[in-house]
């Protein structure tokens, strides 16, 4: 028998000037880049937040606080592949992933199948089982000002129960 659990994850960081702009576990040209604590790479925070809240193990700043200097600048790929070892570590395997990105600039489309060869890679999962979508928000809101970038994710875990 199955067990299947959904997760949700959402996550957003303000762009600013100086920073490299990472999304996807890429890095893209931009005049801005994302403000956080790590690479701030929304697009892999809110999967890794949708990863552990289907597994039932609370959110990333749990696992990978802000306040430790041990993820000060990291690379969001660490923090998915130690995200993965969690959630595999209490026997779920990934059914499939699918997210959504919400910016206005840089446009992501020509981006999005090397997200998902990355992204999959580190899942151990394939291409087809993860969904990479980009919208803008019609210029509305700070991601239609260009203040910063949005990402929705939703994650389908099994379980194999005995």
């Amino acid at each position: 028998m199955n067990q299947t659990r959904i997760g949700f994850g959402f996550d957003v960081h303000r762009l600013v000037p100086g920073r490299q702009l990472w999304l996807g576990g890429i890095r893209l040209e931009h005049e801005k880049g994302l403000l956080g604590h790590s690479d701030a790479d929304v697009l892999l925070h809110a999967l890794c937040d949708a990863l552990l809240g289907a597994a039932n193990m609370r959110d990333i700043g749990y696992h990978f606080p802000d306040s430790q200097g041990a993820y000060k600048d990291i690379d969001s790929k660490v923090l998915l592949r130690k995200t993965i070892d969690l959630v595999t570590s209490r026997g779920y395997a990934v059914g499939n992933v699918d997210i959504t990105v919400c910016a206005e600039r840089p446009k992501l489309g020509p981006h999005i199948a090397q997200m998902q060869q990355v992204m999959a890679e580190i899942m151990q999962i394939s291409t087809d089982d993860l969904s990479i979508k980009a919208t803008t928000t019609e210029r509305l809101g700070f991601t239609g000002r260009e203040e910063g970038i949005a990402a929705y994710a939703t994650v389908l875990l099994t379980k194999n129960i005995l």
